[in-house]
């Protein structure tokens, strides 16, 4: 609302005239000195419009101004809140980051149907499927080992083909602040610098049972039921180190070395003393 040049009534000061207007403050000249009052916090309180009909407009106008300043507070008031729940957060998660101990099988392996087979490699993330029994059916697996030093490994097979046939299709590693305790919906996102994804011909030298064995049965492979299973951390290694030897472009290269000395430090595992590969398919 335009208040330049209109006269006005100030308890103290008497009749007076706007020269100046701005967001915050009106200025008004009282003949014999100029005052600046805030704007609109003096009117109704100092100062009247003496014009009624401008008067009027200028209290709706100020109802307006004060039902957008709620507006504005209740919202500044979520933010804080929101700020408030996701330091919360971060500091929980900081927590559990210092106070985690690492398990010797803390990398999952996935079995990948036709539907997530390429979406997987799109959307960089997977979902742990549904507990099939128990109170909790029908509620997302939450994969409980997973942390910061674990690899997600993909891999599929030809239904037509022996379970010796799964080859590794890629891998990744869990995202920066994933904490598989907390992963209520099930879904476990990549990391942001660390997953590849093999190429066919790369993928046909990338076997599954090279490294993976049941010690029980070390000649026995099968898969059984399940989406996925945890396996050793060693195996991982195995796995990154031999994706090393793969890779021919000098970027890929790159990218797979440094995947690797990164799992390596997340596991606490020298790369230098990396078994070699002695999966079931190795057994004689």
């Amino acid at each position: 609302m335009n208040l330049i040049d209109k006269e006005v009534m100030h308890k103290s000061f008497g009749e007076g005239n706007i020269v100046d207007q701005d967001e915050k403050f009106v200025t008004i000249d009282f003949n014999k000195e100029t005052k600046k009052f805030v704007f609109p916090d003096a009117f109704g309180k100092f100062l009247k419009l003496k014009d009624e009909s401008a008067n009027a407009t200028l209290k709706q106008t100020i109802i307006k101004l004060e039902e957008k300043q709620e507006i504005l507070e209740k919202k500044r008031e979520e933010e804080q809140a929101q700020r408030h729940l996701e330091q919360q957060r971060v500091n929980e998660l900081k927590k559990m980051l210092k106070n985690h101990k690492l398990h010797e099988s803390s990398q999952l392996v996935f079995w990948l149907d036709e539907s997530e087979d390429e979406q997987v490699f799109t959307d960089w993330e997977i979902y742990s499927g549904e507990i099939k029994s128990g109170k909790n059916k029908g509620q997302p697996n939450k994969p409980v080992r997973l942390h910061q030093n674990s690899i997600v490994l993909l891999t599929k097979r030809d239904p037509k083909e022996n379970e010796e046939k799964r080859t590794i299709e890629g891998l990744y590693m869990v995202g920066e602040t994933f904490v598989g305790k907390t992963a209520e919906d099930g879904m476990v996102p990549a990391h942001s610098k660390f997953k590849i994804k093999l190429t066919e011909e790369e993928s046909e030298k990338m076997l599954f049972w090279n490294y993976y064995i049941n010690e029980k049965y070390p000649h026995r492979m099968t898969w059984n039921t399940g989406k996925y299973r945890y396996f050793d951390n060693l195996w991982a290694a195995q796995i990154l180190k031999d994706i090393i030897d793969l890779k021919s472009d000098a970027e890929e290269r790159q990218l797979a070395e440094d995947f690797f000395l990164h799992f390596c430090k997340m596991n606490q595992l020298d790369p230098n003393q990396i078994p070699e590969r002695n999966g079931a398919l190795m057994q004689g």
